[in-house]
Formats: C-alpha cells, structure tokens, sequence
C-alpha cells in the first residue's frame, strides 16, 4: 500500500517534522472534541505509549491514501497513528492494558525490512457533515467495519461460582480500598482456587506485601468463602483493569473490575519532574509494588552521580509549548525514564482554551471530495462586517467574472466558497482570514482509477502478418502503458511498434510479424492491468507420414520413420530432449522425404520420448517408446533354507526381496487370502525402486505362516513364496489339580501346555503360595520333565495354592492359572468315653466324647457303625454325619446282640474307630415313671387375663409313658387347651388366657401297671368392679363420713385396697384423696365450707384399679355451722338405653378378590359391645377381617374376599340393659372351582364345606 501523500508545510506554517527511523511506530494524540471533554472522557490511545493533548489546530492530521488511491481525511480531535503495517499472516499490535502492557502476538519476519506504514485516522462522528459519514474509526488496514460499530454487544454469561463480584472503584493517593469476591460453598467439597490479576498476565500473588495483602475467610453458618485484596497507600501506577478468577475442578468464573487513583490537587509548579518520573528500582523502598518495572531484567544498582551545577530547567513549560511527537525526545534529554507517568500527568493539566473574536465557528480540519465533485467550505463569522479572504497553499483566490471555478456565497453571518469540477490541482492547504485571525483546513481529492473495460485478446499467427492488439479503458485522454515480458515497449520513430488512442480505445499495432515478436503482452492503467499472449509461428509443414508410438520388448530392435513435404528439409532426431547422435548401435537415414531411426538391440535407457524436428520450421513429429520387461522375484539373493523365515515374537522383521521388471510391476503381498497394505500400522507391504519389502513391527505369533509375492506388469505375472516361522514363549498350562493332600503334603499333576510356542517343552518350574500371601515361592530349580510333582514341608492347617511355569528354547511361559486352595489337614484322634446310654426293644442309644486331638481340619462330625456279634459286616447306621455326641441305632431286631464303633470325620478323612469292648443284647428295660414338678409350679401358677400360658412338666419313665390331663375331673377339650407330649415332658399351652381357664389340673403318667399323679393350680386374674353401693352416711363440719359395699365382681383375686376421690360440683374435677385403703368406709376431712362435692371408689385388687367406678347419688355440701341450706332435690333423667340398630345390615354382593365392607349404625348408653359373626361363629384374629366401631356406626371389613366368604354375617350389639342383631346376606360372585381350590392349598374339610355351602344357596335361589 503506498505511503498518504504528505504536505510540505503544515497549516500553521511549521515545518512537518519526519519520522525518526529509530522509532518504528509514533502514536500522537490531539484533544477530544468538546462533547468529550465535556463528559469527562479521555482520548483514545492508539498504541502502548501515551501523548499529550495540545489545541485542535496545534496540529493538522495529514490524509492517507486506502487501497484504491483515494485519500482520507483527519478532523478535529483525532488521534494519529503511524505505524508499520503488518505482513499477511501477522496480528496486528494489540491495544494495551489500562497499565501499559501490550498483549503478546507471534510476529513472523517480514521479507521486506522496510515495511510499508500504515496510517490510522480516528474521526469523531459529526466531523464532515457534507459528507454525511456515520464512521467514526477508519483506517487503512484491516479492522472493523464501520456498520459493526452500532451493533449490540452480547449480554455477558452469568456467573457459576461468584455470587459477590468486586466492583470498579476510585481512591485518592496514599488511600487504602478493599476489594470482596464471594463464593457459595454448599455444593462444593474442598475449597476453591482464586488468583487475583492486574491487567491480563500478572499475578498479584507475587506481589504482597506492605502495599497489597490477600486475605480468605469461611462462615461455616453460611458456607460461604470470602476472598479479600487489600492496598494500601495506594499510588497512581496501582490504577488500571483488575480481574479475579476462581476455578474449582471443572468449574471457571471471572470477574474484571477498575481501579481509579485520583491525585489530591495541587499545582506542578512544586514537582520535581525528573526526580518524579524516574522508575523506582530493585531494593529500594518501594520495590514489589504494583509496578511493571518490576517484571524487567535486574540490573545491578548505579552508584549515583553528582549532582552538577546546571541551572534549572523548566521541564513544564518545554513539554507545554513542544509538540506532542517531541515528548520522548525532550524525556530523554532530561532524564525522565517513566514516559508512561508523564503522559498521563500531562493529561491532567487543565487546558487553556483561546475563543476565537472573529469566528463563530470554524473550517473543519479537512475535507475530502472525489475527483470531478463538488466541495463547500464554510465557516461563521462572529461579526459580518469583517472583510474575509480565501488563500490556497497561502495564494488568495480572486474570483473571475467568466469562470465558475470558484463560486461565493453570503447567507446571514456564513461565508461560503464552493469548488466546482475539483482537479488533482484542486488537493492544497486552504486558509480564510478575518482580519488578524485566521483558519486553515486541507482539502483531499480524491482520484478514481482508470479501469480496463475490455482487455486484449491473445493473438496467433505466422511470420510477415500483422498484428493490432485493442484495448478499453473508463476514461478518454488516460494515460496507460504498454509492456512485453515485463518490460515497456519501445514506441519512438524507429520502433517497431505503434502505438494510437481514439477516445476510450488504446492500440499496439506491430506491421511486420515476426518470430520475435512472440511473447507476453500487457496494458497498464491506475485501475487495473490487463495481459495476453502473442504467438509467431512460421507457416505450418506437411506430413504424410507420422511418428507412431511403440512399445518393445527389452532386447528386440527400434525402428521409427516418417514421411514430410518437403522432401530436402534436413531434421534432427531428440530423445527426452537430448539430440541423438548415430554411433554402431543407433542408424539414422535421410532419404528424400524419408527420415528414419534405427535402434539394433533395445534397452532400457532407449524408452522415452523421440521427436524429429524439421529445420526451420515450428512444426515437430514425436513419439514415445514404451520398453517393457516381464517380471521376475530374485529369492535366492536372500540364501534362506527351504524359503523359510525364522523370527522371534515381539521382534521387528524387515524382509527385503529384490525384484526386477519394466516397467516397475506393480506387487501385492498376500497371507493365505489376505490382501497386506502398504498403509497397515503393524504389518504393512513396501515397494520402491528394485525390491519389496515386507515389515512387522512387533511379531506375534499368528504372523507365522505362507506370505505370496505377486508381481504383475504388461509384460507378464510372476509370482513367489517365502514361509515365516514366529517362535515364542508357550502359553501357560491349565490351572493344576491336587488331587491328594497329607499333612504336610500334596500330590498336584497338570497337562502340558496347548501351544509350545513353535518350540518343544523343556520342562516345568513349581511355585507355591500362601493363599492369604502374594509372595510366590519356587519349589524346583531343576526342570521337572514330568507332569507330576509333591510338594512337601507345608505347614498344616494353612491354606495352599500352586501355578506351572512351562520353557522351552524361547523361554518361560506366563504362569499358570493358580490350582485351587487346599489345606494340608490330617485326621483327628478316636473319640473317647464310648458307653451305652439307652436300650430298647429296637433302639439302642450310645454317647461318647470328642477325640482328644482334633487337628487344624477342625471336626466335621461322627459316622456310628454296627455288626452283628459273631460277623464282621459292619453297617453304617447315620447316612450323614452328626455333630452330636450321642446318637440312637434304630430298626434293630429284639433279642439280638450287636458291636457298636464310632469314627471321627474331618476334611482329611475318617479317624481310628472306637468300639465298645463287650457286645449290647437288645432289649428294652421297664424304668417306673416319675412326674418332676418345677418348683414354680408346685404353688398356685398366676396370670392375667389375655396373656399366655406355656407350661412344660417333665417326667421319666420307659418305655415312653402315657400322659393324660384333667381339669376338675374332666378331660380338657383341645379348643380351650392345647397339650403336647414328647419322650420326656408334657406342654400344656394357652395363647389367650381366660378366667374360665382358672382350676385345678391333674397329670397323669402311667408306664404298664406304674402311675405318677401332679396336680397344678392354674389362677387367671383380671379387674375387679367397681364398689356396689356408695353412701354419704354423715356430714359435719368440714367433714363427710363414706360407706360401701365390696364388689361383685374381684377379678379372681382378693381385693387390696380401694382408691377414693373427690369432685366439686362446679367444676367436676376428680381429685385423689386416699389410695390403697382396705375398709369399707372412711371419713373425708379438710372440706371446703361452701363447696359442695361428689366422692367415687375405685376397688383394686393384683392386677389394678378397676375400670369403671361407683359415684355417690348425692352430693354433699359443706355449710358453716349454725347455717342450714335446704337444697332443692331433682330428679335424674336416666339415659341409659338398651342397643337398638337405627340403621340394619343389607344384603351385598360382592367380587372376588376386590374389598367390601358391610355397614349399620346402632344407638344404645352405656355404649355397647359390638361382636361380629359369620354362620353364628364369632370372627376372632382373622386378618382378612376388620372391624371398625365410631360414633356408632360399625363397619366390617373383608379384604379380598373370596366364594368361600359368602354367607350369614350377624352384628350383634351387647350393655348391662339387653342386647340386640341385625343379618345380611354376602355373596361373593366369580367364585373357585374344587381344582382351583386344590392348587391354592384350601384343606379338603373348608373345600367341602365351601361346595356345601354353594349347593344351598343355589337350591334357595
């Protein structure tokens, strides 16, 4: 991109001063327009270094040119940026950070070293109103276009872990702020990671100290992780872009937040400016502080230098008055390293601005206008009467009666001058003077290329013709020119070529064609370029016959000839470009219009391409020989024995044949049916020059194998074979078998191997292991040939496991699969103390003691065997072993003697057997019967009502005796009592205690003519009832003397005592007076006078107070002495009621399997007992049935009924005054027949009676 034209002369009159070429880049920053200013915003910077603003017109913007020529202009308020513009493939120099520093970006080197600048313009929005611009920002390389400017940014992403972010703030110099970020923990296992930055890359954990601290706290309330930045004193390098992250596994959050320095006000005039921008240095005071001087090379401190005895110099006062592209010369000069501080300083002195007296409003900076436009210059005046005159690069323009060039024009107080058909000449500095002031502007026309309409066309032609080459362009009179390969054409007097234009149309005329003129042609213009290519050729050549392609065998003759007009043209013969010479093997005959090569014996450097050329003319014949080859594999160059490859596993194998044939035959390697490709990753196929190759990177043992070589060109197929042999380790042998253990050995065989790896088995290594262990033990360092092995010397009682390790030539095989555990166990000693416990006609029952040595296998149990004295056929009387040290030989023959032995089992086998030393008669012995009460039992045995009754009453006697129980002389019906006799006890059990289960049980045991009697008292107890009568016999004083009669009812036990208490008429509250009393009447005392009370009794006995209890009739009032109260007596209104059904039972039906409830509702006081029943049998502790009872209405529940829940249900309801029921009818529908019956498991009595109970229904339907 060309470099913006620059004026000679800036609009003020001061020399342009050029870039520096030690500087590559110069950002120069102008004050912002006064809408800026106004709302308290700084200039943009365009680079890494800071300028200061100075007045609108201390400096022009100078226009630059974008990729089409055409020139941009600066306005007031800009900021000016020249810089070296980057190469294809590089980034752009990135905005810096709010503290100075400039991202990295990867810049390749360019080839050019003087690359060209690039010139960047920032324009305010209202700059040119006539133009009617909406960008803003413009610059001549790539950025953002001008319609991305207004569009919307997208909402950022909402935070995952903060929910407290810190937020921008302010704070004045030496100043101290707190920054917070906060972050919920409740899903959070371990504490998150948080780094606090300034800017993009530095990390402020680096920098703590008396300036910066970081600070984290937990509130375990909460569960919420507090993180804090402290600075403190802070300075004006602390200001800048801070970011805090937190990352927590796979979990990221951010936050960016600002901090503002503001500086206490105070004048310049008392700053030190060489002393204040100096940077501080390492070890001093201030150093590790926020600053970016800190992350340079360390230098070593400079001693100080003297302080020489120049005057002072007013640093201020020189930055003030020099432009801004001098201030880091002036920097230097005067020792001030901190640019950066020094800019920013300067931004903040307050500007004096100098109001104009006679412009109300002045020229823009500059005006841009196309070629051949229309541009207006306008400026207000602040008084009318002030004489104005327009300049151009400082000649005054005076306007001319007949030309329209320059055209001025009054409207109110504005002064107009329009340029009408601006020009190239028209691009000057213009300048307007009202009396002694005066406004400059530039004026930028912008040019339009000259664009090619129709380019030329590519010509051929022969020799002695006239060539014209055409071309259109956009514009008449414009300048083109015109090139051949590169270089102008020569068009003067002498020349060749012509050259004419009429209008928009350029010729190149060439006369006299000729071979020389062939070449590359093309027409140059500010627009573009067009090019076409122009072919001379000499006229053609006739001929009869041409060269005819061929393909030969390698070793036969090449014979090539062909036939032209006219005859007499000698030639010359190329192959593959080289000129061909005759010698003895290569003939070459010209005969009239004949011309002929001869080749005796062909070989492979004679195929290529052949090409007679005819001298002096363009025209050439050619043809291509083609040698071929048939192909052949060269196997015995590799000296293997019978083709045979022989390779260990896990190795590389490189095989490498050669081959030969032409051309190059294409091979196919191939294992069994198996194509191997040249792009396979282990095993892949190579072909290249003359030999193949094939490659395994890792031999594995299924790579063994016939591998085919197919070679195959035009010429012929040939074709190879090659075996490779891959030897290995062997696999492992199955897993071991023990067969046999000891006690401290075993015998352990296996099978050999299924692969031997392609060599035979050597032999075999034996390890051993505690099962609880992973340490493995050798056995044999010897090979064992042999498929069996003893280990021995095995600790008993520990489990064992063993593996087989198989070698052969390669080596050891992996281990095999571990055997199963097994524990060297051995057998335990006999068992003791064997003596007969019991006789009978066909029983015997003997006992004995366990071994005294049992061993680590433990005991499994004891085997009791038999014989018949007088034989020796033993006969094993307990099929499965038993734990027990006592067992009973039965189905044994009356009268006949046996022997008896016992034996000890365990994992390790049957122990030595202990038999009795004399033989046993079998025949039972009558032993009298003997009933041994408990001690418990031999008292009155006492329970409650409701609770169970389990007695157990052991006897002796033999045979087994007869039991038979009585209750007060009866015999026990076994729906009240249950009794179960055994050998030795009889159990008489009551689930549900009732006071008719109260009495006298007798037991009998009798064996043959020999009886044994116990009687067992049984007392069921429950409450007693309340007292039958309770009277007030007497009342004096604060004094009332009670009298009752004992209970009807004691519950089956003797009354202890009574329980009297008392109640206010008023209140009705009962309150205990006396508990545990024994007579039948007492005097209550401490008697309120005024209150009058009523007294009730409860009668106890062992099992409590009774339920209900005896009020008195009357009440007793309490009066004060010499004071008589009649009191009115009323009659009570008795309530009570005898059970009356207000609502009755109704018929149902219901479904099989689906709940139903039958309903009625029954009115009677005292409230009534509710008794259900089905076929007149009261329903007691059935689960499928629930009773409910609530305010009188009562409800049963059958759940999931079946046919055989069908039938009469009766509520009954019963009190002291009478007793009343209601039937329905239940029929349930979908019902079982007998078989279902049968598989549900229903017993064949509830089967009958379920199909009786059907048969009736039907027969009343």
């Amino acid at each position: 991109m060309p470099e913006p034209t620059k004026k000679d002369e800036m609009p003020n009159g001061q020399p342009e001063e050029s870039v520096a070429p030690s500087l590559p880049e110069i950002s120069l920053e102008v004050s912002p327009p006064p809408e800026a200013e106004a709302e308290g915003k700084e200039p943009l910077e365009t680079d890494g270094k800071e300028a200061e603003p100075t007045e609108p017109d201390a400096l022009q913007a100078v226009g630059a040119q974008d990729g089409n020529g055409s020139k941009r202009r600066p306005t007031g308020g800009v900021g000016v940026s020249e810089q070296a513009e980057p190469a294809e493939g590089q980034c752009p120099t990135p905005p810096p950070d709010d503290d100075g520093a400039a991202q990295p970006c990867p810049t390749p080197q360019t080839e050019d070293a003087s690359s060209a600048k690039k010139l960047s313009v920032d324009l305010p929005n209202d700059s040119v109103p006539a133009m009617g611009r909406k960008d803003s920002v413009w610059s001549l390389g790539e950025g953002q276009a001008p319609e991305d400017l207004d569009k919307p940014i997208d909402n950022p992403p909402l935070s995952i872990l903060l929910i407290e972010k810190p937020q921008s703030a302010s704070v004045p110099v030496g100043g101290d702020i707190t920054f917070v970020a906060k972050v919920e923990a409740k899903d959070l296992l371990r504490k998150p990671t948080i780094k606090w930055f300034k800017g993009k890359w530095m990390d402020l954990a680096s920098k703590t100290g008396k300036h910066l601290q970081l600070k984290e706290t937990f509130e375990r309330a909460t569960k919420i992780h507090t993180f804090e930045m402290h600075i403190i004193k802070a300075k004006e390098n602390y200001a800048g872009n801070y970011r805090c992250e937190v990352t927590y596994k796979d979990k990221f959050d951010s936050c960016s937040f600002d901090l503002e320095v503001k500086e206490t006000e105070q004048g310049t005039q008392n700053i030190d400016i060489r002393s204040a921008f100096k940077r501080s240095s390492e070890g001093q005071e201030d150093a590790g502080e926020l600053d970016f001087s800190g992350l340079l090379k360390h230098r070593n401190q400079r001693e100080p230098k003297q302080q020489d005895d120049t005057p002072e110099v007013d640093v201020w006062e020189i930055l003030k008055n020099a432009r801004p592209d001098e201030y880091e010369k002036i920097a230097f000069m005067y020792g001030i390293t901190d640019l950066r501080g020094l800019l920013r300083r300067m931004k903040k002195i307050p500007k004096e601005e100098k109001k104009s007296e006679a412009f109300a409003k002045r020229l823009e900076p500059a005006y841009q206008v196309d070629k051949g436009g229309k541009i207006r210059l306008v400026v207000d005046l602040a008084d009318p009467t002030v004489d104005l005159k327009w300049y151009k690069n400082g000649q005054e323009i005076r306007p001319t009666p007949n030309q329209r060039k320059y055209i001025f024009e009054h409207k109110g107080t504005q002064r107009i001058m329009v340029i009408n058909n601006c020009t190239m000449n028209d691009d000057a500095a213009y300048a307007v003077a009202a009396g002694d002031e005066k406004c400059t502007t530039e004026l930028f026309v912008k040019e339009l290329p000259v664009k090619i309409i129709k380019g030329i066309e590519p010509v051929k032609t022969t020799v002695n013709e006239r060539i014209e080459l055409e071309c259109e362009v956009s514009e008449e009179g414009a300048q083109v020119k015109w090139m051949k390969n590169g270089v102008e054409v020569p068009t003067g007097v002498r020349s060749r070529y012509r050259v004419k234009s009429e209008g928009t149309k350029h010729y190149l005329v060439i006369d006299d064609a000729s071979r020389e003129d062939t070449g590359t042609y093309s027409i140059m213009a500010t627009g573009g370029t067009s090019e076409a290519h122009v072919q001379v050729d000499l006229k053609p050549l006739k001929v009869f016959v041409d060269l005819q392609d061929m393909t030969v065998m390698l070793g036969q003759p090449i014979k090539l000839h062909c036939e032209i007009f006219p005859g007499n043209v000698p030639g010359r013969w190329y192959r593959n470009g080289q000129l061909i010479q005759p010698n003895d093997r290569i003939n070459i005959i010209h005969r009239n219009k004949v011309h002929r090569l001869e080749i005796e014996t062909s070989s492979l450097h004679d195929a290529g391409d052949y090409t007679f050329v005819p001298e002096g003319y363009s025209q050439s014949l050619s043809a291509k020989i083609h040698i071929i080859d048939p192909p052949r594999v060269h196997l015995d160059s590799l000296n293997l024995p019978d083709n045979t490859m022989t390779v260990v596993a896990g190795n590389k194998l490189r095989l490498e044949i050669p081959i030969s044939g032409e051309p190059a035959p294409r091979v196919v390697w191939m294992k069994g049916e198996r194509v191997i490709l040249e792009s396979g990753h282990r095993v892949r196929a190579e072909t290249y020059g003359d030999q193949t190759s094939l490659t395994i990177e890792i031999t594995e043992r299924e790579d063994s194998g016939n591998y085919k070589i197919v070679l195959q060109n035009e010429a012929g197929e040939a074709s190879a074979s090659i075996k490779i042999k891959v030897v290995d380790i062997p696999d492992p042998p199955d897993a071991p078998l023990v067969p046999v253990v000891g006690g401290d050995w075993c015998s352990m065989t296996w099978e050999p191997p299924k692969y031997d790896g392609g060599s035979p088995i050597l032999g075999y290594f034996i390890e051993r292991k505690k099962k609880q262990s992973s340490r493995w033990m050798r056995l044999n360092f010897d090979l064992i040939k042999e498929t069996s092995f003893e280990p021995k010397k095995m600790i008993e009682g520990v489990p064992y496991e063993v593996r087989i390790f198989a070698i052969n030539a390669i080596g050891v095989s992996k281990p095999s699969e571990p055997s199963k555990a097994f524990t060297p166990l051995a057998v335990t000693s006999e068992p003791t103390m064997l003596v007969v416990d019991d006789v009978t006609d066909t029983t015997v029952t003997v006992k004995w003691r366990p071994p005294e040595t049992i061993g680590a296998a433990g005991l499994d149990g004891y085997l009791v065997e038999y014989c018949i004295e007088g034989t020796n056929d033993w006969v094993v009387s307990n099929k499965e072993l038993t734990e027990k040290t006592k067992y009973t030989i039965t189905g044994l023959s009356p009268g006949c003697k046996i022997l008896v032995r016992v034996k000890a089992i365990n994992a390790a086998g049957a122990s030595a057997p202990r038999t009795l030393q004399h033989s046993i008669l079998v025949k039972e012995v009558i032993e009298p019967p003997k009933i041994r009460v408990p001690r418990h039992l031999k008292q009155t045995y006492t329970r409650r009502v409701g609770e169970t009754v389990n007695l157990v009453v052991p006897f002796m006697g033999k045979p087994r005796p007869k039991v038979t129980w009585l209750k007060e002389g009866k015999p026990i019906e076994p729906s009240h009592v249950s009794i179960r006799n055994t050998d030795c006890d009889s159990i008489i059990f009551i689930r549900k205690a009732e006071r008719s289960h109260s009495g006298k049980y007798e037991m009998t045991v009798q064996v043959e003519n020999h009886k044994d009697t116990a009687i067992i008292d049984i007392q069921i107890v429950d409450l007693p009832g309340p007292p039958q009568c309770v009277t007030i016999e007497d009342v004096w004083g604060g004094n009332v003397a009670l009298v009752w009669t004992p209970p009807k009812d004691n519950g089956n036990a003797p009354i202890t005592g009574y329980t009297i208490q008392k109640a206010d008429k008023k209140t009705m509250e009962w309150f205990t007076c006396i508990e545990h009393y024994h007579r039948t009447c007492i005097t209550i005392t401490e008697l309120v006078v005024g209150n009058e009370y009523f007294f009730r009794i409860f009668s106890e006995n062992m099992c409590g107070l009774s339920e209900a209890a005896t009020q008195t009739k009357k009440s007793a009032l309490i009066v004060k002495e010499g004071l008589q109260v009649k009191t009115p007596e009323y009659n009570d209104r008795d309530f009570k009621e005898a059970p009356k059904f207000t609502q009755p039972l109704i018929n149902t039906f219901a479904i099989a399997g689906y709940n139903t409830t039958l309903n009625c509702s029954v009115r009677a006081n005292p409230r009534a007992k509710v008794v259900w029943m089905k076929n007149k049998i009261i329903i007691l502790d059935d689960p499928r049935y629930r009773m409910f009872s609530n305010q009188g209405v009562c409800t049963l529940e059958i759940r999931k009924p079946s046919p055989y829940d069908g039938g009469l249900y009766t509520c009954k309801a019963i009190n002291d005054l009478g007793e009343a029921q209601v039937d329905c009818k239940l029929e349930v529908k979908g019902g079982f027949s007998f078989f279902e019956l049968m598989q549900r498991g229903v017993p064949l009595n509830l089967i009958d009676k379920y199909m009786n109970e059907t048969k009736i229904v039907e027969q009343d339907k």
